[in-house]
């Protein structure tokens, strides 16, 4: 018997304990470990970024092939989310997210060695199967974890560290490229590996999954451990458990009720916003070095100095969106931040794109509002799935993310010789729009308990 509740143990008593728990040691525990994976997840991610304007000039790469194999990696993610999203539902968010780490540890120290483009192309390509696996299953894991007051700031403290990885991968890659070799920047990507060994120490099972499965002793048995360190052991007085009325889960995930019922229109906009921001994420911030020293014939270190002001640019989003977001709510939040990106695109493409300058200033505002979507689309996509499919529908919305990730790069290639880099900046100044006005269909989820949002 659990020292919250003196009742019989079921789905229901389970979500309602984890929904009177203050934030404690706990949820500081798992937040810091996974959010250390994703610290590296975000580094790997950029990583080549800022190799490709020394591979471009040693592997003579030609503009085609580099939209190759920037996009590559998210093809290899975009299978990754789809098969551990699914393995998730069925082993659990724990082992899932250690074997997707492990993967790209392994893998990013393999692209180290490569020693041409095709060997670099196909390594990237399996790690990308591990990286497409571990944020969308760690961010159901999360979202399972926290309550529904400051779930969105609380959310996003954890996902904020994405970013940091990116700038932090900004700064080492105009630092130590030219001095150490590109080598080194996928050395560094094998820390996680640490990670996934003691993953399983540090992070249990989500309670929210196994109630699901109908395995309520061991959800008790976690909900008993994360009270009695909120409580510290007895000594302070948690807050009442609240009057949850929720449906039992069924315990069976069903991919088909991704186009079921309510989630049918929930999936399809979730998945054209997904699809939006992340063309416009990663079709232009992972081109950035490459286009201030191949369009605007910029020196490397400028080129790879400028890249990094954009990079730290996409901080202060998800700040914003840190300290407003449960205030704002999230579909308001969606609709202002696209419009903002686009209307800048649009203002460069109206000015022509004449100086990197021009690029910088407008893209790093661009970057200011995209970066923050990019994180709060893991948790609104969490938020409107039930327990029984969470990690599938995290991971199947992803896939979005990993699709447009890979075609949005390979775009840049083929239309810069085309339609010059003004048409380029307008291009996707039109997907912020239509992405604006699917944000208009969203469902508010601001301050809703998971089970109320989706039973």
């Amino acid at each position: 018997m659990s020292i919250a509740t003196g009742s019989a143990v079921s789905e229901q008593s389970i979500a309602a304990r984890l929904e009177r728990l203050p934030f404690s040691r706990f949820q500081l525990t798992i937040t810091l470990v996974l959010g250390v994976a994703i610290f590296f997840d975000s580094f790997d991610s950029l990583a080549v970024a800022y190799v490709l304007p020394v591979l471009i000039r040693d592997w003579h790469i030609p503009p085609q092939s580099i939209g190759s194999l920037i996009g590559i990696a998210n093809l290899g993610q975009a299978v990754g989310a789809l098969f551990f999203g699914w393995l998730a539902e069925r082993i659990g968010r724990v082992p899932t997210a250690r074997i997707t780490i492990a993967i790209y540890a392994i893998m990013s120290l393999a692209c180290a060695f490569a020693q041409n483009y095709d060997q670099l192309f196909w390594l990237r390509f399996v790690e990308g199967i591990g990286l497409g696996g571990e944020i969308p299953v760690a961010s159901a894991y999360i979202a399972e974890m926290l309550r529904a007051e400051k779930r969105g700031t609380a959310f996003i403290g954890y996902q904020i560290i994405f970013p940091l990885g990116f700038t932090a991968c900004a700064f080492a890659g105009a630092w130590i490229v030219p001095r150490f070799g590109w080598q080194w920047m996928f050395i560094i990507g094998v820390i996680p590996a640490v990670i996934a060994l003691c993953l399983r120490s540090f992070c249990p099972e989500s309670p929210r999954w196994l109630a699901s499965k109908g395995r309520l002793d061991e959800a008790d048995a976690v909900v008993t451990k994360i009270e009695r360190i909120a409580s510290r052991n007895g000594t302070v007085a948690l807050p009442p458990v609240p009057a949850l009325v929720i449906r039992p889960e069924s315990g069976k995930t069903r991919w088909q009720e991704l186009f079921e019922g309510r989630y049918r229109a929930r999936t399809f906009v979730v998945w054209g916003i997904w699809a939006a921001v992340y063309f416009i994420n990663y079709g232009l911030q992972t081109w950035m070095p490459s286009l201030f020293s191949q369009v605007y014939k910029l020196p490397l270190q400028q080129s790879l100095n400028y890249a990094t002001i954009t990079s730290v640019c996409g901080i202060v989003g998800p700040l914003l969106a840190l300290c407003l977001i449960d205030r704002v709510g999230r579909r308001k939040w969606f609709i202002a931040a696209l419009f903002l990106a686009s209307a800048s695109l649009v203002l460069l493409w109206n000015e022509g794109a004449s100086t990197a300058e021009a690029v910088l200033i407008a893209f790093s505002f661009c970057f200011v509002w995209v970066s923050s979507l990019g994180l709060l689309l893991f948790l609104y996509t969490s938020e409107i799935y039930p327990t029984r499919m969470r990690a599938m529908g995290v991971s199947w919305a992803s896939f979005w993310l990993r699709l447009a990730g890979a075609v949005g790069p390979l775009a840049v290639g083929y239309w810069l010789p085309v339609f010059g880099i003004a048409g380029v900046f307008l291009a996707f100044g039109i997907v912020a729009a239509v992405g604006c006005v699917i944000a208009f269909f969203m469902v508010e989820t601001k301050g809703r308990v998971l089970e109320e949002v989706s039973p």
